[in-house]
């Protein structure tokens, strides 16, 4: 006589041939992510120098110069807007920080200069940008700030 055994669920093979192909599609799929999220960042400090310009244009058409501060273009703390505080742009824009990229503003003679700079390099981005009343936004790839030397964005 035959006794047949009824069994159950996984063998321990089967189980660990399940967890060694999760954790080869993980190490494939974690830096792809993390390349996406770095570029997505170096987007969004895109979007936000040019945030920046059409806010500048719009002081200066309101209050007849340039803002030289980030502060000069975010939210009052309390009050109505004023050439201190105008609130064309977010708190978060206004103190220097978005989406893990460091933003200066600063005035010149005539105009104003844009930095961006990641916060952490290599996580958060791998660029760095740089602008002024021209408009043109520039790129250095690297940790060196950007400079009204460095090369445009977009042309290869």
């Amino acid at each position: 006589m035959r006794i047949r055994r009824n069994s159950r669920g996984f063998s321990l093979i089967e189980l660990l041939i399940v967890i060694a192909i999760i954790l080869i599609i993980i190490t494939i799929a974690v830096p792809k992510y993390q390349k996406t999220q770095m570029f997505m960042k170096e987007t969004a400090a895109i979007k936000a120098i040019q945030t920046i310009h059409q806010m500048e244009v719009q002081y200066q058409s309101q209050y007849g110069r340039y803002a030289v501060s980030l502060t000069e273009l975010g939210p009052p703390a309390s009050g109505a807007a004023s050439p201190a505080s105008a609130d064309l742009i977010g708190n978060d824009l206004a103190n220097g920080t978005k989406q893990g990229y460091k933003f200066t503003l600063t005035g010149n003679q005539g105009g104003y200069v844009i930095t961006a700079l990641p916060e952490v390099y290599g996580s958060s981005g791998s660029r760095t940008f740089y602008s002024d009343q021209t408009m043109v936004i520039r790129e250095n790839y690297g940790p060196e700030p950007a400079t009204a030397n460095s090369k445009e964005l977009g042309m290869k």
